[in-house]
């Protein structure tokens, strides 16, 4: 039977980050479920670098994540994995303590939030739409290239991924897992739980208690607008978390609905009444002809009961490792994310990233 320093369950955003981080010094194995990793929530993402996005507790995670997006490391590539976007936090004259809340919360953080009148960003804006908070910061991520250079650097320092190898139980022994999967039998010294959705099932299957993580559903549509969308549209936020729309490639708009859904970990697809809702929603924003409705779907983002990420040993089992709970906001921050958990299993390894504080991801916090 093989036997690995770390296995991890998950080979999504959050693990493939981490192995890439653990493999130059650890041997690492990836377990995922389905035949290729990035099938769920990190394939389905819209993704988007925000710093205000998550609240002031991950803007931290996500700000240090920004230098490593922008300028990755040799081994991840020369290219950035960012490209400029801004982002237009939107609201009518009753959302304006909302907005004045959002400036307030990021006042000493650093992050750009200034005050704009949004007629003169978005043509067609319907009149109640009277103010905004533009983060002119804010940026697309190339979600597949980043997960892919994240796999590449990993497999490259000698990291396996076993693919079709759903993770069926764990047993503990005096200085190892053996991990039981439907690829077959595996041992492991440190089993690291980056499951998602499935985080809780991960756990409880490994004998331990589980923490309370909730898989929730979000939609998005791809439309065709007419006349299309401006390339160079800003996301489009709205404060009171009614939808966000942005333009995509020929013209095309994704919207979301904003929705949160609390569902059962699996393959999800977009409901026909939220599709509807965020249509709805979107008309009311702007006077711009929906010319089609080309594709929807759905994926999942998986919260604590906190809403904030997990990252640390278990309370009770000094060899099992949280990685999850990371809501909409994984791929934004797994950069820092990842050495933050690299830090924690082995310092030596590498520094916790800048300003990032692991008490507020303890686990210890649901013991």
């Amino acid at each position: 039977m093989e036997g690995f320093d770390v296995a991890i369950v998950g080979a999504g955003i959050a693990g493939a980050s981490l192995a890439a981080e653990l493999a130059p010094r650890m041997h690492v194995l990836l377990l995922e479920a389905e035949d290729a990793p990035g099938y769920h929530a990190t394939g389905r993402s819209a993704a988007f670098w925000s710093e205000s996005y998550g609240g002031p507790l991950v803007q931290p995670l996500t700000t240090a994540s920004g230098p490593w997006l922008r300028a990755p490391p040799p081994r991840f590539g020369s290219r950035s994995f960012l490209s400029a976007r801004g982002a237009l936090h939107l609201g009518r004259d009753d959302d304006a303590s909302g907005l004045a809340d959002l400036q307030a919360a990021f006042a000493q953080s650093g992050v750009p939030l200034h005050p704009v009148d949004p007629a003169t960003i978005l043509s067609g804006l319907r009149p109640q739409w009277t103010r905004g908070l533009l983060e002119p910061s804010c940026a697309d991520i190339d979600v597949a290239r980043l997960h892919a250079a994240y796999l590449k650097a990993a497999r490259i320092s000698g990291a396996a991924l076993w693919t079709s190898a759903a993770f069926l139980s764990a047993k503990r022994f005096a200085d190892h897992w053996q991990i039981e999967t439907r690829a077959g039998s595996v041992t492991a010294g440190l089993l690291v739980n980056a499951a998602g959705a499935w985080a809780d099932h991960v756990a409880i299957s490994a004998g331990l208690m589980p923490i309370g993580i909730t898989p929730y559903r979000r939609t998005i549509a791809q439309l065709r607008i007419t006349p299309p969308v401006e390339h160079d549209l800003p996301l489009i936020i709205d404060v009171s978390g009614g939808f966000y729309f942005k333009p995509e490639a020929g013209g095309r708009l994704w919207l979301s609905p904003h929705d949160e859904t609390a569902d059962t970990a699996g393959d999800v697809a977009a409901e026909e009444i939220d599709v509807a809702t965020a249509i709805d929603r979107f008309q009311s924003v702007v006077d711009w002809q929906v010319a089609a409705l080309e594709h929807r779907w759905a994926g999942l983002r998986s919260f604590a009961p906190d809403r904030l990420p997990v990252y640390g040993f278990d309370a009770r089992e000094p060899r099992f490792f949280w990685c999850v709970g990371q809501g909409g906001y994984g791929i934004q921050t797994a950069p820092a994310a990842a050495q933050l958990c690299g830090h924690l299993i082995s310092p030596d390894i590498t520094a916790p990233p800048p300003g990032v504080l692991p008490v507020h991801f303890d686990p210890g916090r649901f013991a």
